[in-house]
């Protein structure tokens, strides 16, 4: 009987030790053997996910809607998914950079109290000149400066984009013109860039007489953007930014 045991302790013996060889078998390791992991080697951490860049802009009503628009159907909401950003938008409908022509609050102000005081942005877009343009477009020119200025005093290493007057029609009145050439000779000084949506016809033809891509884009007031119009300006928006180097900003440090 012993000697049966003893062959048969020793045969196990034998497996045990052929199994334990073998990095493929299971078997009778003194420990729990943790094949799994064994198998998959080394754990490694998680690669760091991308922050999206922080962008803010402010403008009038193209920017944060008309009057019972859904603000977050316009084209800098549309601009902000289209290129994966967080977005903080800022304005007002009916203002502009200067407080004429009845303006309740003016570019500054609504800086101030909606943007300013906010953690700086990556990107700061700034759209205007639409409702200054009955205005003299040096005195439009004077109030941009001023806020592109408290903008970059605030917040130093934030870029900065000035958009130009957003207009229903390829057919603005000759003052509009105007302020847009004000703002871009602004631009051009402080080393900002600028983007000319009447320049590039980002909306062409006019919608009361069908022509162009205005009666797709523009709602029935001929000015404003429809839901279609605010996404297709979203489009020229990023393809300029990327144009631009600036579809993925980066807030300047140090």
């Amino acid at each position: 009987m012993t000697s049966r045991r003893a062959r048969r302790g020793a045969a196990i013996s034998l497996l045990c030790l052929t199994l334990a060889a073998s990095p493929t078998l299971a078997g009778c390791a003194s420990g729990p053997v943790h094949r799994e992991a064994a198998a998959a080697g080394p754990e490694r951490a998680p690669a760091p996910r991308a922050v999206p860049p922080v962008v803010a802009f402010l403008g009038d009503s193209y920017t944060v809607g008309e009057k019972g628009a859904v603000p977050e159907t316009t084209y800098a909401h549309a601009t902000a998914r289209l290129l994966n950003w967080q977005v903080i938008v800022g304005g007002r409908a009916g203002t502009g950079f200067s407080k004429g022509r009845g303006h309740r609050e003016d570019y500054l102000e609504l800086f101030e109290t909606q943007l300013g005081w906010r953690p700086a942005p990556d990107l700061l877009i700034v759209s205007g000149g639409h409702n200054d343009w009955r205005l003299p477009a040096a005195q439009v020119a004077a109030a941009a400066r001023v806020v592109l200025e408290r903008a970059r005093t605030r917040w130093p290493g934030t870029r900065v984009v000035l958009i130009g007057p957003l207009w229903g029609s390829d057919s603005p009145p000759q003052n509009a013109l105007a302020v847009r050439d004000a703002l871009r000779g602004l631009a051009a000084q402080l080393g900002t860039p600028f983007i000319d949506p009447i320049g590039e016809r980002w909306i062409t033809g006019n919608r009361m007489s069908g022509t162009g891509n205005a009666p797709q884009l523009i709602r029935k007031d001929g000015t404003h953007p429809n839901p279609a119009g605010h996404r297709y300006l979203a489009t020229r928006l990023a393809d300029d930014l990327r144009r631009l180097g600036l579809a993925h900003p980066v807030r300047k440090t140090g």
